[in-house]
């Protein structure tokens, strides 16, 4: 029940561009076939023990060893063999020698029942930790279930039905009512509505307008729509949430990677101690029987395999990650959970983090140029960025200029944007651009509490749009929830001081840091650090990469944040809502509380056990049902998580 490598880690590989998800669920299902040997076993043993009671004069010795050894194959020989293969390769000590020597030792001193019921139980466990297993990746496997194996494609005028896998960036698809949607792409249609629920675990429906993002798993709810693709299948976020889920497991915790260890020294001490308890009583009891102590010995054995915490631990870590998978939220490995339970700073970016990043223009204002001319240069500068500002201004705009018009386009993190357009230099930005360049422009812009992109023309100040964000609903309970869990939070923004000040004032955040760049986020984060904080850096922007990556947990905006930020966090939240920071640390430390309450369930029965074992006051079924009961009571501890509410 112990094989941790052949049914708790994640060994599938996710082919993209040649498989579908059908292939990969199958592998996973369980096969009626597999309870067979349980059951013949099972069957015979307690044929075995009826034969016995009824003292039936036939079943003589030799007819018993060979029944018994019967009821014992099915079950016994695959532990047998691996114990082999085991040794092979030069891992001897484990729990499949163990269980292996455990039982031949009681056939060799005719406990038939007892050997045939260790092997029994032991399989009947694994069956229950395949089963706990699958149920605890569920919620991940589900989301394999969402990328359709086809879709609709417009071409040449007509609808052919295609693999995703063959779509090509800038053609339409079409998916109609009650169809997931297959690729990440624009919105074509004027509204539509989805079903987001696979990818941010929210059950409310989100109303799409035309041009903006669709994401592959979302269900279309009401009419026929239209998108246009924007990103290949294999690189679509739903894809990238699958790789991460699966890999997550392949990242232990310090729990798990002590266990593993702790496993390795402390099988050779239990069978040192077996020989020990065979042995030494030889030299000290009067009536010495070498078949008693090698009994207590046995029965030693099969108390002191490692089962329960080698599969409950890994388990309950797995479980973690998949009840957060459930809310929306991804680790990308059980070290993560660990690490997330001792963060006491909580560290903001506002643009995307805080406020919802979806900027409308509040105002324009143009001084001694035409209107239109200095927007349709500033929007195509604007298209080169990833920011939300940007695209807020070329959605306002909508330029007609060519890019072929742009040339030494340059982006300066933390400040704007500067290209040319005509021979002419147009720059777009915050004022610490205008500063930067030493360029004039009116003082009374320092004090609007709106976010400004300033507008140069020649290194000469034309103007500026004002922009304004929202704060996201859930903000305000996110800072009072986090300073309940006496979390100290930190917001961190590039924009300037009076906007910033605003926000905090609002959200109730003492530390807020204004105007800063990216090595300026870096700098502040790691002066926590110094003060010996836990640290959790969250945010959404490509200026953020570097905070995320110093942090000791970086969290990054899966929905509007750039893929460098979400390629560098530890943790994805998929719905963009900062609530979830706190559901993911209640996760973890609920996953944290599972994990040692069997550590301490496994210990504490074994060592009582043990003792009573090697007094010779517990017998080999007594030792069976306490090895593997503690693993089944663990296991079912371990996925209680995803039960939990949160």
């Amino acid at each position: 029940m112990c094989d941790q490598h052949s049914t708790i880690h994640h060994h599938e590989h996710v082919d993209h561009e040649e498989h579908n998800h059908s292939e990969h669920n199958h592998n996973e299902n369980y096969d009626w076939q597999e309870y067979f040997p349980a059951i013949i076993s099972g069957l015979l043993l307690l044929l075995g023990i009826l034969l016995d009671n009824l003292n039936v004069s036939f079943f003589n010795s030799e007819l018993r060893f060979i029944g018994y050894l019967i009821a014992y194959l099915p079950v016994g020989f695959p532990v047998l063999k691996s114990a082999f293969n085991s040794i092979k390769r030069g891992d001897i000590f484990n729990e499949f020698f163990l269980m292996g020597l455990a039982t031949v030792g009681a056939f060799g001193i005719g406990e038939y029942p007892e050997g045939v019921a260790v092997m029994l139980f032991y399989t009947i466990g694994e069956l229950f930790q395949g089963a706990a297993v699958k149920r605890a990746k569920g919620s991940i496997k589900a989301l394999l279930d969402v990328r359709p194996d086809k879709v609709s494609v417009k071409r040449d005028g007509e609808i052919v039905i295609a693999n995703p896998a063959k779509v090509s960036i800038g053609e339409i698809i079409q998916v109609k009512a009650g169809e997931k949607v297959a690729l990440d792409g624009i919105q074509m249609t004027e509204f539509a509505t989805y079903n987001t629920a696979a990818l941010t675990g929210e059950s409310m429906p989100e109303n799409k307008q035309k041009g903006e993002i669709i994401l592959a798993g979302m269900i279309n709810l009401e009419t026929l729509s239209e998108i246009q693709v924007n990103t290949t299948f294999k690189d679509t976020k739903l894809s990238k949430i699958l790789e991460m889920v699966q890999n997550a497991t392949a990242r232990k915790s310090q729990t798990q990677l002590f266990i593993s260890k702790f496993a390795k020294i402390y099988t050779p001490i239990v069978f040192a101690l077996a020989v020990l308890i065979t042995l030494l009583p030889y030299f000290f009891v009067e009536n010495y029987l070498f078949q008693d102590w090698l009994y207590r010995a046995l029965v030693f054995l099969v108390i002191s395999c490692p089962c329960a915490l080698v599969v409950s631990i890994p388990l309950g870590y797995f479980g973690g990650i998949g009840a957060a998978s459930q809310h929306g939220i991804l680790f990308k490995g059980a070290n993560f959970l660990d690490v997330m339970t001792k963060v006491n700073a909580v560290v903001m970016d506002k643009t995307g983090t805080l406020t919802k990043g979806n900027f409308k223009v509040q105002r324009v204002e143009i001084f001694g140029l035409e209107q239109r001319n200095v927007l349709e240069m500033v929007a195509l500068l604007e298209s080169k960025s990833s920011h939300p500002v940007a695209k807020t201004i070329v959605d306002y705009v909508k330029p007609t200029l060519s890019e072929s018009n742009l040339k030494d386009f340059k982006e300066i993190s933390g400040h704007g944007l500067i290209g040319k357009i005509a021979d002419d230099e147009v720059m777009a930005g915050n004022l610490k651009l205008l500063k930067k360049y030493q360029i004039s422009y009116p003082i009374a812009l320092d004090n609007i509490e709106e976010t400004i992109v300033a507008i140069t023309y020649n290194k000469v100040f034309v103007g500026y749009i004002l922009i304004a964000d929202e704060i996201k609903a859930d903000a305000k309970d996110t800072i009072a929830n986090l300073q309940k869990l006496n979390i100290k939070t930190v917001m961190l923004s590039g924009d300037k001081k009076v906007v910033v000040t605003k926000v905090a004032k609002t959200l109730n955040i003492t530390d807020a840091f204004a105007e800063l760049l990216p090595e300026d986020k870096v700098q502040q984060l790691q002066s926590l650090k110094d003060q010996h904080f836990t640290v959790a850096f969250v945010g959404d922007g490509i200026n953020d990469a570097p905070v995320i990556a110093l942090s000791d947990v970086g969290i990054a905006m899966g929905g509007l944040g750039s893929d460098a930020a979400i390629e560098t966090a530890d943790v994805v939240i998929q719905n963009d809502q900062p609530s979830k920071i706190v559901t993911a640390i209640h996760i973890a430390k609920a996953t944290k509380m599972i994990v040692w309450q069997n550590i301490s369930l496994a210990f504490g029965v074994k060592v009582l056990v043990l003792i009573l074992g090697a007094g010779g006051l517990a017998n080999m079924w007594e030792a069976v049902f306490a090895d593997v009961g503690v693993a089944l009571l663990a296991i079912l501890n371990a996925v209680r998580i995803q039960r939990m509410k949160f």
